[in-house]
């Protein structure tokens, strides 16, 4: 059986060296709920709760270490839901000044930036969890950083509905 072509998910002709914020979505492969569980209340004012399991633990323990060692790129907001993490990364001006090597699509700051955070967690898991590829998008304005913000920060309490979603 022939597997369907991957569509390219990159912007054509675009440097992900290029310095500003992106909104990116790594999955788990086939969705496996194996970063936590969201515990959902069944009052009205049951706050739901994000419960990280040792695969999620060590996702956020990578997520502090990447900003820690790299001065220009930082992960600014996350969320670890059960089954993906959203973040925004930030690529800061100094991050492509500073850069050896010219941008090109095989050496971009923000694949390498991803890949070595998936290479980080990989090696504690002892195991591939993650999808081949990830999503992203390129934040163009302040309103939709603080759009993006607010998505990220309540994404919890929207579980139930999350196009992620799986029991």
């Amino acid at each position: 059986m022939e597997l369907p072509k991957r569509k390219p998910n990159r912007l054509k002709n675009y440097s992900y060296s290029s310095p500003g914020a992106y909104f990116i979505t790594i999955c788990t492969n086939n969705k496996e709920k194996l970063l936590g569980d969201i515990i959902v209340g069944f009052g009205a004012c049951d706050e739901p709760k994000n419960i990280l399991s040792k695969y999620g633990v060590i996702a956020e323990k990578y997520i502090h270490l990447m900003n820690e060692k790299y001065e220009y790129v930082s992960i600014d907001k996350f969320i670890i839901m059960p089954n993906h993490i959203h973040m925004i990364i930030v690529i800061e001006e100094e991050a492509v000044n500073g850069s050896s090597q010219a941008p090109n699509p095989t050496n971009d700051i923000l694949p390498k930036f991803i890949s070595l955070f998936k290479r980080y967690c990989n090696l504690e898991f002892k195991r591939n969890i993650w999808q081949k590829s990830y999503h992203d998008h390129i934040i163009r304005n302040d309103k939709e950083y603080e759009d993006i913000c607010n998505y990220i920060e309540y994404n919890v309490y929207k579980w139930l509905d999350d196009r992620y979603y799986s029991k």
